[in-house]
């Protein structure tokens, strides 16, 4: 009896918790930091947090001169600045104080390695996994069966871009965690007739969306054009409107200060004091010159950087949409959020720097991706009536996960040299045993056998939402088998020569730490 009341116990704990559990494991495990890379992402942003704490100041010359420069610093007024936006860093401060106060107690500074861990941590996991606990609320009215939602929430946190800029100081998943949940308040208020005041924490969130991360903003247009067009039939759109102006106006004023004392402006961005890509961000609006077919399908189909190809589930909001459109209470998310989708392809496939350097997928779209699950939970509940429509969502989510899960784990950075990154940098990562730090090497394991653990957490995490129970073993099986399928096929893929393998042992298996 006490037996069976324990396990029932563990399985209650397991229902509630296991998922967010899992998640944490899963992002705080490894620690893919290679100081011979000189992150040009990394660098800059974590030069202005220790900038603005020790020195008082915006100006990262300290940084610059003792770990050196990257291209994605902007010389104005005689010092050296980030030429990201400054949001992620601002955030950092105080995850830095207190790690700098921590090794003042004893006697040290923090490394540099240490002051990334913790920035990491801070702006990009922490802010996903409470993000990911929100999704799960707010799509149980598309996805009512906690197993759907599941299977969504982790083909969104372990298969997709939201992964790979959460581990890295990398503002895309922050600002797209900033404008999601702008997006998710305001449908709270003005749908569910929730608490007006919510409002407030919805314009600090699309505030904050752009002091991030520029382009976070297009997502906003659709956002706000949906939330007028609502006001007017609610008698508290005053009040809403008081509230999410007060939430908005701090951060856009942060955000112009910032510049005004950075760059001698408050409408100029480090981008326009940029000299390293000045011929790419000086051209047309923010780099946007014209439509460009190849950007389009290299952002999109392409086996080196395509987003279907790396997360194949999104494919599954376009049923999804035509679902939602059918509906006429849905028909307004319908729309918003398809917008948001098509704003960001045509964005990136207009830029004339559209393939951003080293990536994990089109990483300048990352914002985006949040307004894509209503319609993948909407076709995932439907595919739920057969078991082999269940199946094939099951199979494209496994795909993701493999993808970004086990390359984050490895090395989140595909070099924009490697046709075929999947075969050419992960999975000959594994084939040669290289790993970098993570929670492993502290329990004396080392190279392969190190991922052990988080193999064993990502995958139970994979079945779980496959095979919630035994009736769903046809579904779960159709889905193992039909990703091992699509990943046999990318081996297809052209890959590249002499110069790719030196590439390749130079920056990717030669960053490893020894």
């Amino acid at each position: 009896m006490v037996r069976s009341t324990t396990m029932m116990r563990a399985r209650s704990w397991l229902a509630r918790w296991g998922l967010w559990v899992g998640l944490a494991i899963a992002y705080v495990y490894s620690f893919p930091y290679f100081p011979s890379i000189q992150s040009a992402n990394e660098l800059p942003r974590t030069y202005l947090v220790m900038a603005m704490v020790d020195e008082g100041t915006f100006a990262i010359d300290t940084g610059v001169r003792r770990w050196g420069s990257t291209a994605d610093v902007s010389p104005s007024g005689g010092h050296q600045y980030s030429n990201k936006a400054p949001g992620s860093s601002m955030l950092a401060i105080p995850a830095y104080a207190a790690l700098k106060a921590v090794k003042v107690a004893e006697g040290t500074t923090p490394t540099l390695a240490e002051v990334v861990w913790i920035c990491r941590l801070w702006t990009g996991v922490l802010p996903t996994l409470l993000f990911a606990a929100l999704l799960w609320r707010f799509l149980a009215r598309w996805a009512p069966e906690p197993s759907t939602r599941r299977l969504v929430v982790i083909g969104y946190a372990l298969g997709s871009m939201a992964m790979t800029y959460s581990v890295l100081f990398i503002s895309h998943q922050l600002s797209a965690v900033a404008i999601g949940t702008a997006w998710i308040l305001s449908v709270w208020v003005l749908d569910d007739a929730r608490d007006p005041r919510w409002m407030l924490a919805a314009g600090l969130a699309a505030g904050a969306a752009p002091l991030i991360d520029y382009q976070a903003a297009f997502a906003g247009v659709p956002v706000a054009i949906w939330v007028i067009a609502r006001l007017r039939r609610d008698p508290r759109r005053w009040q809403i409107v008081a509230a999410a102006a007060v939430g908005a106006a701090l951060p856009i004023a942060l955000l112009l200060w910032y510049h005004a004392v950075a760059f001698g402006s408050p409408f100029r961005t480090g981008y326009a004091a940029s000299t390293t890509f000045a011929h790419f961000h000086q051209k047309g609006l923010l780099g946007m010159d014209r439509l460009r077919a190849e950007a389009f399908w290299g952002s999109t189909f392409a086996a080196d950087n395509g987003l279907f190809v790396f997360c194949p589930m999104l494919l599954a909001a376009i049923p999804g949409w035509w679902l939602l459109a059918r509906r006429p209470a849905e028909r307004g998310q319908a729309v918003v959020t398809l917008a948001v989708a098509v704003i960001y392809l045509l964005f990136v496939s207009s830029l004339n720097f559209w393939r951003g350097g080293w990536q994990m997928g089109p990483r300048y779209v990352t914002v985006m991706l949040p307004f894509w699950l209503p319609a993948v939970a909407a076709a995932a509940t439907a595919a739920e009536r057969r078991w082999w429509t269940r199946g094939i969502v099951v199979g494209l989510v496994a795909v993701g996960v493999v993808v970004y899960a086990t390359s984050c784990a490895l090395y989140p950075h595909f070099p924009d040299r490697f046709p075929n990154p999947l075969y050419e940098v992960t999975f000959r990562l594994l084939r040669e045993g290289h790993v970098p730090w993570n929670l492993g090497w502290i329990l004396g394991l080392r190279g392969l056998a190190s991922l052990i653990p988080y193999a064993l957490v990502v995958g139970g995490l994979w079945l779980w939402a496959a095979l919630p129970e035994r009736r769903a073993w046809r579904s779960a099986l159709l889905g193992a088998a039909l990703a091992a399928a699509i990943l046999g096929a990318y081996s297809a893929f052209p890959r590249g020569g002499p110069g790719e393998d030196a590439a390749y042992r130079r920056w990717v298996a030669g960053a490893m730490p020894r």
